[in-house]
C-alpha cells in the first residue's frame, strides 16, 4: 500500500474513532470538506502543512497518519 492510501485509511479510521464526519474534521482543521473527502478518496495529495493541521485536529502525530 502506498503512502497516500495509508494516509487515507488512517485518517478515516482516526476520524471515525472520534465519531466525526468529514465536515467536522474539515472545520477542526480549517479545511474545506471536499478537500478532506479528496484526501480520503486518494484524489488529493496534501502538503505537509495540511497534514500538520489534520494531525493537530485529530490530536495525533504525523506518523500516526502515515504508518
Amino acid at each position: 500500500m502506498d503512502v497516500r492510501h495509508r494516509l487515507a485509511a488512517n485518517m478515516k479510521r482516526l476520524r471515525k474513532e472520534r465519531g466525526w464526519s468529514q465536515e467536522t474534521l474539515a472545520d477542526e482543521a480549517g479545511l474545506d470538506r471536499t478537500y478532506v473527502s479528496g484526501i480520503e478518496r486518494v484524489v488529493r495529495n496534501p502538503t505537509v502543512s495540511v497534514l500538520e493541521r489534520i494531525g493537530f485536529a485529530l490530536d495525533c502525530q504525523l506518523g500516526d497518519l502515515l504508518d
